[in-house]
């Protein structure tokens, strides 16, 4: 079974990254690192213990302070990580190697291992140094993929349309899914 994690950084869509989290874990084994940020928004946009609700998962959280974490590891043989959403902190500190908190660290572990880094930040609109941290992480091998909308998929309510996003992430990953409705001959 695929080992990954999935990190909660403070932008908003963390409705997003449960959705994610839901759905990845009925394939995978899966491991989930919260920002201070990501606690806060969630509290400001949706009133919710955002730690509370994926423990009822049953799914093991790390606090952004635990770099002593077995997921910081290479060793601990994770097949991929997704961080949803990413704030532009996130994203620059994974651009520029700074592994500062366990975020940022498991990013750069899975750079050094080579293994699948699936980041999808949430801002709009993009900053130039936001687009160059992008360009150079994607570069790198690593897969940005902000919650940007495929109308080719028929959602026609809030709920499809953040299953197509979900699906699509997932589908990056490797991680069977019928989130969403796939492009096909008509």
């Amino acid at each position: 079974m695929k080992k990954i994690i999935l990190a909660i950084s403070g932008a908003s869509a963390t409705t997003l990254a449960m959705k994610f989290l839901k759905e990845a874990q009925k394939s995978a084994e899966c491991y989930v690192i919260l920002s201070n940020g990501a606690k806060l928004v969630a509290q400001k946009e949706r009133g919710e213990d955002l730690r509370a609700r994926i423990e009822e998962l049953g799914v093991r959280v790390y606090e952004e302070e635990e770099m002593e974490a077995g997921v910081a590891s290479g060793s601990f043989g994770v097949s991929a990580m997704a961080v949803i959403p990413t704030s532009m902190n996130t994203l620059a500190k994974i651009a520029y190697g700074i592994g500062d908190e366990l975020i940022s660290r498991c990013a750069c572990v899975m750079l050094k291992e080579r293994k699948t880094l699936l980041l999808a930040p949430r801002e709009m609109p993009l900053s130039p140094i936001a687009l160059e941290n992008m360009s150079k992480l994607a570069s790198l091998g690593v897969i940005i993929a902000p919650p940007i909308l495929g109308y080719y998929s028929g959602a026609e309510s809030l709920e499809s349309m953040e299953n197509f996003l979900v699906g699509k992430w997932l589908d990056v990953l490797g991680v069977e899914n019928e989130l969403y409705e796939r492009w096909r001959d008509r």
